[in-house]
């Protein structure tokens, strides 16, 4: 079969280009974290990386990645040694801009890469519609925006992870695919969310006998067990020896954080916020339901940790907890009991959905744990598509909110509409009928969902301002919310109803 143009590494070079050309675009407190973190590595012995706190921004990633970060402080002396300077808080010269914009465009080749594997395993007739969609992950405006204005490394970690993800499409590759998932895990935890969807399809795949779930492979869980353990003490084992654990845990795991970071996650909890601001407004003065005045500005102000209800109960960590994992155990029971490689990609893909719906404190920027693995089958037919339209309109419109500079509102606009409408057309021309039949609310859902989407953005980001100016200051980031919510919640529903009848 020739191979279809234009090929991944042709866009990818395309797309590094013009990342290079936003160079000096808006950067945001992330830019400064990694810079500080770069510091910490250099200046300091390991002993002392997770108590420094001479910046608000310390260390709160995974040894590995605090590793990467040495690593890169390595060169970033050569550039500019003012750059790993501790004191030198908020540095930001051109040298320092250029070498950590660089870093994250040189890091991107591990998506690349991994993406080309996902298109070489593709069976022959379905090579098409691989190919479109790892062009839609490498040219992905979530990414664009996250890693390459706002600034972070999620290009290079989702390479690890879809890696994982094509390395478990081959029984001979099922150990790797689990090891590399559990070095993934050691460098952002944030991915422990997708952790029961890999813990059950490896146990019923390279633990257990495809002839029955009482023979336990014994050879094959020694190896992943030494392998993972091997693993964990590459990361963690320094800290362990000098009796840090509880204090690196402790950063990996700030739960004094409040339950929505800034009011933006498009999530179960932005509508429950919602719903607290109707009820105040417009229910509890007709009932008499008593308020709580503290809390009346809380979830307005956009800050984090200080979230509050005036009439609805209070959301606890526990309850959090207790709501995702009942929602994650839906498809791992079907992945249980059918453990093929689209289930699993299916039940990835719905853990990213509970973890991000139901979660304490989850940032806007955490729907990529949806829609990347989601990208993988989403061409599988027509009705997997129907529920993965509203989701990428949904999660690419919430990011807006993190790039409200002036000069970068054509940027993320133009981009991300040009995107969608590339894309959405490609997919509805290679996505197959299926042979089950189409939910027709969903359709229809997803069709008026992605239309609001355009006047949307067009009051948020202009006509609120001209019609208001400084006042209803939250109104613009409170209806991308609900909005986006209300998007991922339906794009959930339909796909686990895709999920439990395919």
């Amino acid at each position: 079969m020739a191979e279809s143009y234009p090929t991944l590494t042709q866009c990818a070079l395309v797309a590094a280009a013009f990342k290079v050309l936003l160079f000096p675009a808006y950067k945001s407190t992330d830019f400064e974290v990694h810079r500080n973190w770069l510091a910490i590595t250099n200046s300091l012995p390991l002993s002392q990386w997770y108590y420094e706190n001479t910046s608000e921004w310390t260390l709160d990633y995974p040894p590995f990645f605090a590793y990467f970060e040495w690593l890169l402080a390595h060169l970033a002396r050569l550039v500019d040694p003012a750059m790993v300077r501790i004191i030198n808080l908020n540095y930001d010269s051109w040298e320092t801009v250029y070498f950590q914009r660089f870093s994250v465009i040189i890091t991107e080749v591990l998506l690349v890469y991994a993406l080309q594997m996902f298109i070489d395993s593709s069976s022959l007739p379905t090579r098409r519609a691989a190919q479109a969609a790892a062009l839609s992950v490498i040219l992905s405006p979530g990414l664009l925006i996250i890693d390459h204005i706002h600034f972070q490394y999620n290009g290079a970690m989702y390479g690890l992870l879809v890696a994982s993800l094509v390395l478990a499409r081959c029984k001979s590759t099922l150990l790797q695919s689990g090891l590399l998932f559990g070095a993934l895990l050691c460098f952002k935890h944030i991915y422990s969310y997708l952790g029961p969807a890999y813990f059950v399809f490896l146990l019923r795949t390279y633990c257990l006998s495809s002839r029955s779930i009482f023979r336990i492979k014994f050879l094959n869980c020694v190896k992943l067990g030494l392998g993972l353990g091997g693993i964990f003490a590459g990361a963690f084992g320094p800290f362990a020896l000098m009796g840090q654990i509880p204090q690196v845990l402790s950063r990996l795991f700030p739960f004094s954080r409040g339950l929505c970071h800034a009011y933006w996650a498009p999530n179960v909890w932005a509508l429950y916020s919602l719903a607290d601001r109707v009820l105040i407004y417009l229910v509890a003065p007709k009932l008499g339901l008593p308020i709580n005045a503290e809390a009346l500005n809380s979830v307005t102000r956009g800050l984090v940790g200080d979230t509050a209800f005036a009439v609805l109960p209070e959301i606890s960590p526990r309850t959090c907890l207790v709501l995702t994992l009942l929602s994650q155990a839906l498809p791992l029971i079907k992945l249980f009991r059918r453990p093929t490689w689209e289930n699993f990609i299916g039940a990835v893909t719905l853990c990213g959905y509970s973890s991000f719906l139901f979660s304490w404190h989850v940032h806007e920027k955490a729907i990529l744990l949806v829609i990347i693995p989601f990208s993988l089958i989403a061409l599988t037919d027509r009705r997997h598509l129907s529920a993965f339209r509203p989701l990428i309109v949904a999660g690419h419109v919430s990011l807006f909110p993190l790039l409200f500079t002036p000069a970068e509102f054509p940027i993320k606009t133009i981009y991300t509409v040009f995107w969608l409408v590339l894309f959405l057309i490609a997919f509805d021309r290679l996505a197959p009928a299926s042979n089950k039949p189409r939910v027709f609310l969903l359709d229809r859902f997803s069709t008026i969902y992605i239309a609001i989407s355009i006047p949307l953005i067009a009051y948020t980001s202009l006509f609120h301002q001209i019609i208001f100016g400084k006042q209803l200051e939250f109104l613009p980031l409170m209806f991308t919310s609900s909005y986006a919510a209300i998007g991922v919640v339906g794009s959930w529903v339909g796909y686990m109803v895709v999920y439990y009848t395919s």
